[in-house]
């Protein structure tokens, strides 16, 4: 796809599977902790039976196996890939390089592969320069929460390309387009897979990343209103922020956020796999 250039350690754990308590787990909301609740809480949330998903089967003359709901190890697997994703753009944007330059853990599960088409972003307003670095920041921290909850079941990072959407690190309006490309729809994959979701544990700190990313698309969209950078849609879902759109924020007329299925989502960021997401769980 490409875009209009105008407009604009955690210590190793044990698999999930195999350390996961099936007791009622209890969250550690430690503000100064970077993973927000106890490793052992969440894992054992994973082992009390969202890891063992299995087709069902009806009973008709003509048998048809109905397909399972992902579980919540896949869907925190999905989510890393995005992580990832956002991770390396943001980080490569303020520093020049990739997350594993800052020491990040990038292998695990499937097909481990290098990041390219990053470079240092040219962002002059000293505004942007500080939501940039905070980004970055942040983005990082959510790659190690999950990482460190999977353990052992965590994809590695798959082959990206951050190039793939032909812009990014030019000029300020391809850096907030690639950005409000990724936070809008991130935060409609977290909406999406919050019914998808079985343990209130992992739930409630999936709500918590999501909130995260709702700061940083409004944040982003505000910006690309002052600056006048129009935006190309995402999708046919989309809603733009002004000055291509009318909304500030990306709801509908119910004041409700958009919300993507994994298919939708996986088909917006095709263009940074260029070998496809990793699977895990």
């Amino acid at each position: 796809m490409n875009l209009d250039h105008n407009i604009e350690e955690t210590p190793d754990i044990t698999s999930v599977a195999e350390t996961a308590e099936t007791s009622d787990a209890t969250a550690d909301v430690s503000n100064d902790s970077p993973h927000m609740l106890s490793r052992r809480a969440m894992l054992g949330a994973l082992g009390g039976g969202a890891i063992a998903g299995a087709a069902a089967l009806t009973l008709s003359p003509l048998p048809a196996v109905a397909k399972a709901d992902p579980t919540d190890a896949e869907i925190l697997n999905f989510a890393l890939n995005l992580e990832y994703t956002e991770a390396e753009f943001y980080t490569y944007a303020v520093t020049g390089q990739g997350i594993e330059a800052l020491g990040l853990a990038t292998d695990g599960k499937g097909t481990y592969g290098p990041t390219t088409g990053g470079r240092k972003a040219e962002i002059s307003d000293p505004i942007l320069r500080a939501v940039a670095e905070e980004l970055a920041f942040v983005e990082r921290q959510h790659v190690k929460l999950l990482r460190s909850v999977l353990g052992r079941a965590a994809i590695a990072k798959p082959p990206i390309n951050l190039n793939g959407l032909g812009i990014g690190f030019a000029n300020e309006a391809e850096y907030l387009t690639v950005s409000r490309y990724m936070e809008d729809t991130g935060i409609s994959a977290y909406a999406g897979a919050s019914t998808l979701i079985k343990s209130k544990v992992i739930l409630g700190t999936a709500a918590r990343i999501l909130a995260d990313e709702a700061y940083h698309m409004g944040n982003i969209r505000l910006m690309i209103a002052q600056k006048g950078i129009k935006v190309p849609p995402i999708d046919a879902l989309d809603i733009l922020p002004p000055p291509a759109g009318r909304k500030f924020f990306a709801v509908d007329n119910f004041g409700l956020a958009l919300v993507r299925n994994m298919p939708q989502v996986s088909a917006i960021f095709r263009p940074f796999f260029p070998n496809g997401m990793n699977r895990g769980g």
